[in-house]
């Protein structure tokens, strides 16, 4: 499969063409995500974000992978209510100074609240901009005018992921339907700002399932500004606890297929990374992932540690050809 002379943004991919995409040689897949990536993106930047759970625990969905559900009551997590703002601001400081320039904040909500704890989320996001981040917010559904205010507010970008595709959704929660997700994803966009949505894999899914997922996502004009790709990250106590760990090289695939499905958004290579040698790493990089979450916790998952990466991001640096 040789990469096409001219690569175009389109919003109609057939379900076949995708998983074609997904299932060619992977030698052959990489090299064609990789002269995509380089199209639009300098293949030797990578974007550093950072992410804090603002508010942990005690969501009332029941995603069959999240230790934050209440539903899961087995999980060993300690809630948090709401930071304060300058707490957040303060960490915000110390992830910029560490080499993060976005900041992402989620808060487990299944809807985000109005009064007092919106307006603390609305001085976060005004609190992170003014240190020169973008900001991103994950906090569950939104309304309209939610999400006009947290434009207002200088807000960059709003993670909202779709998780899987709509046929396999129903297997991972029950507490909300896939409209549901689609219907705060365009009350995002039309408040014009930017969309983080991506989806994990490994939870039991098929190549179709994930495929499904990247047709949804491509349908969206413009594009997502933003994919994470995720590796389920088995918590004791959550539903998919007992899932096989994901092959390295299924989550290589997939991301070289969301390279190639939406050559302009940055594809973050996000949960599971911790699982993931260096090596691993790298060839995610190479099929086209182009953002990491930079720190030692991804909410309450666990994060490659920061030592790892700059020693990661060493290896990536030039080297003199002079000893």
């Amino acid at each position: 499969m040789n990469a096409p002379a001219d690569v175009s943004i389109r919003h109609r991919w057939r379900l076949d063409e995708i998983v074609a995409i997904h299932d060619s040689p992977l030698l052959e897949l990489i090299g064609r995500a990789n002269a995509v990536h380089r199209r639009f993106f300098d293949p030797n930047e990578v974007q550093k974000a950072a992410l804090l759970s603002i508010k942990t625990g005690g969501c009332p969905e029941d995603c069959s992978y999240c230790p934050q559900s209440a539903h899961h009551r087995e999980v060993k997590l300690d809630r948090v209510e709401l930071m304060g703002v300058d707490e957040v601001v303060a960490v915000a400081k110390r992830a910029k100074a560490a080499g993060a320039d976005r900041f992402c904040m989620g808060a487990a909500w299944r809807q985000a609240p109005e009064g007092a704890k919106f307006d603390a989320v609305l001085d976060m996001v005004r609190g992170v901009r003014a240190l020169g981040m973008e900001a991103c917010v994950t906090l569950g559904m939104l309304n309209e005018s939610q999400a006009q205010r947290l434009a207002q507010a200088g807000l960059t970008a709003y993670n909202h992921n779709l998780d899987t595709g709509p046929d396999y959704y129903g297997e991972i929660v029950t507490t909300r339907r896939y409209q549901d997700r689609l219907a705060t994803l365009a009350a995002v966009r039309r408040a014009g700002i930017e969309m983080c949505c991506g989806g994990i894999i490994g939870m039991g899914e098929s190549v179709r399932d994930r495929a499904q997922m990247l047709q949804v996502l491509a349908s969206f004009a413009p594009h997502p500004e933003s994919v994470p790709i995720n590796a389920l990250v088995p918590v004791e106590g959550t539903p998919l606890a007992a899932r096989e760990p994901l092959d390295p090289l299924e989550l290589v695939r997939m991301i070289a297929a969301t390279r190639i499905v939406m050559p302009s958004s940055r594809v973050r290579l996000s949960a599971g990374r911790s699982m993931l040698t260096r090596e691993a790493q790298i060839l995610c990089l190479a099929a086209g992932a182009n953002s990491i979450f930079y720190g030692e916790k991804l909410l309450t998952a666990p994060n490659a540690g920061v030592n790892e990466d700059d020693a990661l991001f060493a290896a990536l640096a030039a080297r003199s050809p002079f000893p």
